[in-house]
């Protein structure tokens, strides 16, 4: 007879391939026509609001697996709390301005005719091309399984948007922060702008190190009783500069020395250039700073006076101990100016090149020669016109600021601008701008930790922040300035005027509309006095004040200030959270968050960066129809995302096996439980069902923990090793006995079918932040023993598996089964048995008599456990002093179940005879 037909198979239409690039599309297209954010927030009416706050990608180009990777993270994230049952907002934004896009319009019309357009007509083709891409990265993110306010998202050059990033400078002017001066600033001769620390990259560069001497005048020498020969050295490595040195920085509490070759220089670096060649020695005279401060040295490219000051930022590491100090060139040398009142020289233009400043103070011999001039390609000419001054010349590599977009070297350049005071007080406070920020950050929780030292310092050591650009894309600085005084008009009627026109037309009316129409018409200022301020604002000035524009001003239900979390990439601390830090803490006085968390850069899998000419770039698009967007999902949480991420065809393989191992175990638990209507009471499940119950609620409460702490990858690491070890492994093999061949609605089945409904259960909501499509596709087949009432899997939430009493001693158990199966293996290499159920067991373990004979047979996947036997002894293990013999059952096969405990041969045992009531 075949018995099969009377088994209780598992049985499911839970298909065991999820064919996710093909079935993806169709199940995301659904949440999004059924507006499922929009259910989601329903769902949680009344609950505990979470707010991530998303920071704003550039509206620029296709998505990227950097893309990919933040924005699955937080769709985890937000997701992981909605199925802990928070109501949650997760509204998506979009940069819009700034100089990426307008290099990307830039480089379709080529620069000579773009510099021919008005600002209005290329301030269009940014926003069309802004337009584009913020739909083409949408879809994008769409596919990624992200769910997000999508209808409703922010978009920076949206007029609304535009206005409130004004309101947020006037903002900043009321607080009494916004100052305007000449300063040097990192400028992009490239690009023709100031640039904010944020947008500078550092790469590697060939530049000069030079000695020159400057002779000290015969005042200097005569105070100094030295009427002989006596220049102090000074080391650069920026040439170009020398003709704009007004004075020479000395530490104030380093003594210098006068060598015999008439050269003064550090004590402490004597010996240093004694052995490289720069001057001879021996010493002369031993000179305290202080005793040179104010005495005048004679710049040798130009005989202008270079006045000797002190300043603590002269340091011994290299050099002379002497600092080349130009004003204009540099922020040490600029604040070391303001406080000995050197002059200011700027004779570098907006292109990099020598303006005819160089003629006016004769800065150069021949200066004509020079305007017009790249600054670095006058280094050479400027080193042979030193001539005896020049000590030492040499070339050497290091590592120097460059521009982000263009990726040409950086000068400092001193030009008018606008910065926010760092220092200054804001209005109403009691400190600091920078001290605010500073006390903010210690009550911020950063994950990891070191990202709040790595912020700290840098908010510690920045200088003012620089937010005025010179370019035709951003949203301008629009203020009106009396021209016969200079004065800017901060009025606040005259202010809220123009963000009300803002509102209604967006910020080009500045460009469009005339000075007239956008004067508020009860100001009492003449328009023919006034003319516009035409510097934009720095594009991190804008995203910087996402949490006013988005959060604070009621245009999005976007959740709360400060949100609870932040999330972006680890170069970050000095973008997007230092400027919303600064910013809010100028007007607010606090953070804009709760919590910072930061992850690394995506890396190939040899841990090197990703570029098209080594061919290792990996396409989220490319990764979703090869494998499906779960996958990658999968990767995002299974990684360590804290430091650089790896990834590549190998590795989403071993994932994708992850993937199927998850999916296989879901499926499995579905196939087992169909036939279950009614659940038993935990109190009626067996000793092995509560085991397994207790293991999964124990490994649930872990994951939990990790995910609490935005450790992903170590919650599924525990995942996979219960599923593997424990779950699979153990549980779901030793219960087949049971489900298959027990009767339909025995307690024995029915308890196991109770565990695994639990179990699948509660890990649904668990795992559904990740793998939000296959558990919304799985809950179209499972059964109400595991959905209830829920129609997909938006409708569960999460709850924790009940605490159940064990008296099996599980380490014993284990370290049996383990010794067991040692044996077993060997037994079966050699041909001794083909399966353990041709085995009994005999022993005397107390431990074990605890157990059900049943559920101890099974443990083991044995036909019986005997307290005795005269069989010939097979194999033999010890635990715990307490000894087990293998041995043949001794009974015969049962044709239904395979079990041997047949009394005779092709008869069927006495569980299968009462099953099937033979």
């Amino acid at each position: 007879m075949d018995y099969k037909s009377t088994l209780n198979l598992p049985k499911t239409k839970f298909p065991m391939r999820g064919n996710l690039p093909q079935n993806e599309p169709k199940r995301y297209a659904k949440w999004f026509e059924t507006h499922v954010y929009d259910r989601m927030k329903k769902n949680r009416e009344g609950a505990t609001l979470f707010t991530l706050h998303d920071g704003p990608p550039y509206a620029n180009g296709k998505i990227h697996i950097g893309h990919a990777l933040n924005k699955i993270l937080k769709d985890i994230i937000v997701k992981d709390n909605y199925f802990q049952g928070r109501a949650v907002r997760f509204t998506p934004g979009w940069d819009c301005h700034g100089l990426p896009i307008e290099q990307q319009v830039e480089k379709k019309l080529g620069k000579a005719k773009k510099e021919q357009l008005p600002k209005t007509k290329i301030r269009r083709l940014c926003r069309e091309h802004a337009a584009k891409f913020v739909e083409v990265q949408k879809e994008g993110f769409k596919s990624l399984g992200v769910i997000a306010d999508w209808e409703h998202p922010y978009i920076t050059m949206d007029y609304r948007f535009e206005a409130n990033i004004y309101r947020t400078l006037c903002d900043v002017a009321k607080k009494g922060l916004l100052i305007e001066r000449n300063k040097p600033v990192y400028w992009s001769w490239a690009e023709r702008t100031a640039l904010a620390e944020a947008e500078v990259e550092y790469e590697d560069k060939e530049d000069y190190s030079i000695y020159v001497a400057f002779e000290l005048g015969d005042k200097a020498k005569e105070q100094l009783g030295h009427p002989g020969a006596a220049a102090i050295v000074i080391w650069t490595t920026t040439p170009w500069t020398l003709p704009a040195n007004v004075g020479i920085s000395l530490n104030p509490d380093e003594m210098y020395v006068l060598t015999r070759d008439g050269y003064i220089v550090a004590e402490k670096l004597f010996d240093n250039l004694v052995e490289s060649g720069v001057v001879e020695g021996p010493v002369e005279m031993r000179i305290p700073a202080r005793d040179l401060e104010g005495m005048v040295a004679i710049n040798p490219l130009n005989g202008r006076p270079s006045r000797i000051v002190l300043g603590e930022h002269v340091v011994m590491d290299n050099g002379t101990g002497a600092v080349h100090t130009a004003p204009g060139h540099g922020e040490d040398d600029y604040r070391v100016g303001l406080v000995n009142n050197l002059e200011v020289v700027m004779p570098v233009d907006e292109e990099g090149r020598y303006d005819d400043t160089v003629v006016k103070l004769q800065l150069l011999p021949e200066p004509e020669k020079f305007v017009g001039m790249h600054i670095f390609d006058a280094n050479e000419e400027i080193i042979k016109l030193l001539g005896k001054s020049l000590l030492k010349v040499e070339k050497f590599s290091h590592s120097y600021p460059h521009c982000w977009r263009s990726h040409t070297p950086l000068i400092f350049r001193a030009t008018k601008q606008w910065f926010i005071s760092v220092d200054g007080t804001p209005e109403g406070a009691e400190k600091p701008l920078r001290q605010i920020a500073l006390d903010e950050i210690e009550k911020t929780k950063f994950y990891p930790e070191w990202g709040r030292n790595r912020l700290r310092s840098m908010v510690e050591g920045r200088p003012d922040w620089c937010i005025s650009r010179q370019r035709d894309w951003g949203v301008p600085i629009a203020f009106f300035r009396n021209k016969k005084t200079g004065e800017v008009v901060l009025d606040e009627k005259v202010l809220n005027f123009i963000a009300m026109i803002f509102e209604m037309k967006g910020c080009d009316a500045w460009y469009d509309m005339s000075v007239e129409e956008l004067l508020y018409p009860g100001s009492g200022y003449d328009p023919k006095d006034l003319e516009k301020v035409m510097d934009i604002l720095d594009v991190w000035f804008d995203s910087g004040s996402t949490w006013n524009a988005v959060l604070k001003s009621r245009n999005y239900d976007a959740g709360n200030f400060p949100a609870d979390l932040y999330l972006e990439g680890s170069d970050q601390h000095r973008g997007w959270f230092q400027s919303s830090l600064l910013l809010s803490s100028a007007i607010e006085h606090r953070a804009p968050y709760e919590a910072i968390l930061t992850h690394g850069f995506t890396v190939d899998e040899k841990g090197e960066k990703m570029s098209k000419s080594k061919g290792n770039v990996v396409a989220p698009d490319e990764v979703a129809k090869k494998y499906g967007s779960e996958i990658l999902r999968l990767w995002v949480a299974m990684s360590e995302y804290k430091s650089d991420l790896k990834i590549s065809d190998a590795i989403l393989k071993q994932v994708a096996e992850n993937y199927r191992k998850i999916r296989n175990t879901f499926r499995f638990l579905l196939a087992n439980v169909d036939d279950l209507q009614a659940p038993l009471p935990v109190e009626e499940l067996g000793e092995l069902d509560r085991w397994i119950v207790k293991k999964a609620g124990a490994v649930f409460a872990a994951m939990r923990e990790s995910f609490d702490a935005y450790d992903f990858s170590k919650g599924f690491h525990q995942l996979n090793n219960f599923l593997t070890n424990e779950l699979s492994g153990i549980y779901l093999d030793i219960t087949k006995d049971r489900l298959y061949c027990d009767a339909k609605d025995s307690r024995t089945r029915r308890a196991s079918q109770t565990a695994m409904a639990m179990i699948a259960r509660a890990m649904l909501p668990l795992v559904a932040p990740v793998l939000t499509y296959t558990c919304d596709e799985l809950m179209e087949y499972a059964p109400k023993s595991i959905k209830g009432e829920a129609n997909d899997i938006f409708d569960l939430t999460y709850t924790p598996l009940p605490d159940v009493s064990v008296a099996m001693d599980e380490d014993f158990m284990q370290k049996a089964r383990e010794a067991f199966f040692e044996v077993v293996d060997a037994l079966k290499k050699e041909g001794v048995i083909k399966q353990t159920l041709e085995l009994a067991l005999v022993t005397k373990s107390e431990k074990l008599k605890s157990l059900d004979p049943k559920d101890a047979q099974d443990w083991f996947v044995v036909s019986d456990i005997l307290s005795e036997s005269e069989s010939q002894k097979l194999g033999e293990f010890e635990v715990e002093a307490e000894t087990f013999t293998i041995v043949r059952a001794p009974g015969h096969k049962c044709p239904r179940c395979w079990r041997y405990a047949a009394e005779a041969e092709d008869t069927l045992c006495k569980r299968c005879q009462a099953v099937l009531g033979a």
